[in-house]
């Protein structure tokens, strides 16, 4: 059972997806339909920008969709299949579109939400994420809920790396705990606590756009961060991926999940390859890929 997965905010590197674009002309389509709803280039945001404006959430998160998207169309043109999808945080848009759940514009339209509610909200509140290595999730989960300011699990990214957000107070407070018990805590660079209630703003502003998106039945397993596991109800997408803004990224559970349900090779599409490695820190016996560009594609 083959599993396409697709890489998160953070990811990001100037120039991804170009080398693709140039070696399969027709792949710039996807670029022409998201600049046609962000209403700004986003073959130039993805190729030409600065690091520090690709970075920005409001052009990071539909620039790695777009690559996403790029790389899994590539791979299909060269006869690539799978069984089912996954997607770390905004990734799973992307999901989505490959699952058939939702078309191109659909995915364009909702991420363009998606980035300007979670940037608007980043303005309003700070806050800031920081990953936790070395230490398991559960006491992860019991210094976060015994500190005075908040602060929350909110990435279950492999057995022994989970990551924490919340007010900058709250994330300094644990860092100095965990250092003691001898975990590693790597400051992230983004832009807020995402994931966390300190997002409550962007998912209340970006349910009013996904309440007016069509959701199909998936045509392949489609595997949830909120779950953590099979999605099985389509009823009602929209509040769940308002839900997923404010909501922990489960993607251990996700993966052992789909290695219960057969899963033993996993493909990661978009930029970088943190997914795979995550694959292979969660299931060292499954077989991981990438496909970030023509020598990643020629590998699969």
């Amino acid at each position: 059972m083959t599993i396409s997965l697709f890489s998160g905010q953070g990811s990001q590197t100037v120039g991804m997806g170009a080398d693709l674009v140039e070696a399969m002309p027709e792949l710039a389509k996807i670029y022409e339909v998201g600049s046609d709803i962000l209403g700004r280039d986003l073959k130039a945001i993805c190729h030409d920008s600065t690091m520090e404006e690709l970075s920005s959430t409001i052009n990071a998160q539909p620039a790695i969709m777009a690559t996403s998207i790029v790389c899994l169309e590539a791979a299909r043109n060269k006869g690539f299949t799978f069984d089912g999808v996954a997607g770390h945080s905004l990734g799973e848009y992307a999901a989505m579109y490959a699952s058939g759940m939702i078309t191109l514009e659909d995915a364009f339209t909702l991420i363009k939400a998606r980035s300007e509610a979670m940037e608007e909200a980043t303005k309003q509140t700070v806050g800031t994420m920081a990953a936790v290595v070395k230490i398991e999730p559960e006491k992860v989960e019991e210094v976060c809920a015994a500190a005075k300011n908040y602060v929350a699990a909110v990435n279950y990214n492999s057995p022994l790396q989970t990551v924490i957000a919340g007010t900058p107070e709250g994330v300094a407070e644990v860092t100095d705990v965990f250092t003691e018990l001898k975990a590693r805590v790597l400051a992230l660079k983004v832009a807020g606590a995402f994931h966390s209630k300190l997002m409550q703003p962007a998912a209340d502003k970006f349910y009013e756009t996904a309440k007016n998106i069509k959701f199909s039945a998936p045509q392949v397993k489609y595997y949830s961060n909120v779950t953590g596991g099979a999605l099985t109800d389509f009823s009602d997408m929209a509040s769940l991926l308002a839900k997923h803004i404010v909501s922990p990224v489960r993607f251990t559970s996700e993966l052992n999940a789909m290695q219960a349900d057969g899963a033993d090779l996993f493909v990661e599409f978009g930029p970088g390859k943190v997914l795979t490695g995550l694959v292979k820190k969660t299931l060292p016996t499954v077989t991981a890929k990438n496909v970030s560009d023509c020598k990643t594609l020629e590998a699969l």
